[in-house]
């Protein structure tokens, strides 16, 4: 059984974000050009595609996007010198407000030093200072395909580009993600510009880097500096209907033996690689190692992604559960003074 749900968006000049439950013409939005356009990689330093990628844009010394200023980040550089997600903490999870305005000591973890330098190069953060957009590149172990994440499906610019990149790319599966916080909750580095999301794709193991994967992150990225050149050249963009969007509903955790807390599963065969599909209830989500099958005993039919992600081993997560939705944005172009 198909399971997604409608949200449609009102948007004006003044409140866009009001929801409705009825489809109506929405009215155009206008916002300012994007003047300024960053580009990071290395944020996980084992995570190849966008250390290689940002690595080529820098020794092309590509320094503008049409008529916005890129700027180019490797933004783990210890973590990429040792091809390691993090060497203290994980990065990605230390740009919340309450991270980047700690006090900095002798005792303090390398990557939060690093996460308050990138604050003030590509931020500050909620500041008008701050890039006008963000994109930070990932891979993933898991069978996730093209997949965009950013914090909120009322952010137009974002979700204009994620409609651009569902037209134009074939190579893979497009969606897109949303983790739905406050900004000064928001933890990972695309939190920092005024409009920001991640790419992720995957599988693709830690530490390696493949042409097919690599080559789509690259598409998207393309897709993403085309659609800021159109969008700031005066380029009007048609409102409607977005599909293939989830919202992050829960995590689901590894079971552990009792006795000494390590994992006694793994992901289901049934689920290993599907990413994505309709998780019923009942339907297999664990093999323990004792041979017993763990099953799914939610009420509610949802998606999984991030399915055996190597990363998430520390933390004990399997998988995320999301829901999908369809979201209506607004037609959109630039901002004239």
């Amino acid at each position: 059984m198909k399971q997604t749900h409608r949200i449609t968006i009102q948007a004006s000049a003044k409140d866009n974000r009001k929801h409705t439950s009825k489809i109506w013409q929405m009215e155009p939005v206008s916002l300012p050009a994007l003047s300024r356009v960053a580009l990071c990689g290395g944020t996980h330093g084992n995570e190849m595609s966008g250390v290689y990628l940002v690595r080529e844009l820098q020794r092309q010394k590509l320094e503008k996007a049409g008529s916005a200023t890129l700027t180019t980040v490797i933004s783990n550089p210890r973590a990429v010198q040792v091809c390691k997600r993090y060497t203290d903490t994980d990065l990605n999870r230390c740009f919340t407000d309450a991270i980047l305005s700690s006090p900095v000591t002798d005792a303090t973890p390398y990557e939060v030093r690093r996460a308050q330098e990138l604050n003030t190069l590509l931020g500050p953060k909620g500041n008008v200072g701050a890039m006008d957009l963000l994109c930070d590149l990932h891979n993933t172990t898991a069978n996730m395909g093209l997949s965009l994440i950013s914090y909120s499906v009322q952010d137009w610019v974002i979700m204009h580009i994620y409609r651009q990149i569902q037209r134009k790319i074939t190579s893979a599966p497009v969606r897109f993600i949303v983790l739905d916080l406050p900004l000064a909750d928001a933890y990972s580095q695309d939190s920092l510009g005024k409009h920001g999301f991640s790419i992720e794709v995957g599988p693709q193991p830690h530490g390696v880097v493949r042409a097919d994967i690599f080559n789509i992150m690259k598409e998207a990225v393309d897709q993403t500096l085309d659609w800021v050149q159109c969008f700031n050249s005066g380029c009007a963009f048609e409102g409607g209907e977005v599909d293939n969007v989830y919202t992050f509903v829960k995590s689901v955790y590894y079971p552990r033996d009792p006795e000494t807390n390590q994992i006694a599963a793994a992901i289901h065969p049934q689920l290993q690689d599907r990413d994505f599909c309709l998780l019923h209830p009942g339907d297999p989500m664990f093999l323990m190692f004792s041979g017993e099958i763990l099953k799914y005993e939610g009420e509610e039919v949802l998606h999984p992604f991030f399915v055996n992600e190597c990363a998430y081993y520390e933390k004990s997560i399997a998988f995320h559960l999301a829901r999908k939705m369809t979201v209506t944005i607004p037609p959109l172009q630039v901002k004239r003074d």
